[in-house]
């Protein structure tokens, strides 16, 4: 019997504390989608479509990305990221070419990111979402896959 009630006070406090967990990236979860007129590609030019399937893992978050490139090439990658700060491998033609991201909860409503390929930083960005949870802005600076500055603010509209 004493053995049944420590599980059963095990299990209601995983239970009482996995909604906190879950919680803090719930303004991130969900499908988004590209809104191109409101983003900003500098130099250009603008992507024509991506979905961002974002969910909650056992490690924090995972990402699916679904890119349609401006010449109409696609571009498929996913991760999984504890949001601690520490690096974590991107899997599929990571943006500029990433292999992995290192990303970090700031707020309920923003994440730091870091991007590097082959241990060298390519990108960084925060991804912020509006007060009401319908928009989801990332803002990245980093250099090309082609050795050339980037400033794009790219805009999604939640599903």
């Amino acid at each position: 019997m004493k053995k049944l009630f420590g599980i059963a006070i095990v299990a209601a406090l995983f239970l009482s504390l996995a909604p906190h967990s879950f919680a803090q990236t719930d303004a991130f979860l969900g499908t988004w989608k590209l809104n191109v007129k409101k983003s900003k590609f500098n130099p250009g030019p603008p992507r024509k479509g991506e979905t961002r399937v974002v969910v909650t893992s056992n490690m924090g978050m995972r990402v699916s990305v679904n890119r349609i490139n401006a010449d109409g090439s696609t571009q498929d990658f996913e991760y999984t990221s504890n949001l601690d700060g520490k690096s974590y491998p991107i899997t599929g033609l990571g943006p500029e070419g990433a292999d992995s991201i290192a990303a970090n909860l700031t707020s309920p409503t923003t994440i730091q990111s870091t991007l590097t390929k082959g241990g060298k930083v390519v990108a960084t960005g925060t991804s912020s979402v509006s007060p009401d949870g319908k928009v989801l802005t990332i803002t990245a600076k980093g250099t090309s896959s082609d050795g050339k500055p980037f400033t794009n603010i790219v805009v999604y509209d939640k599903q």
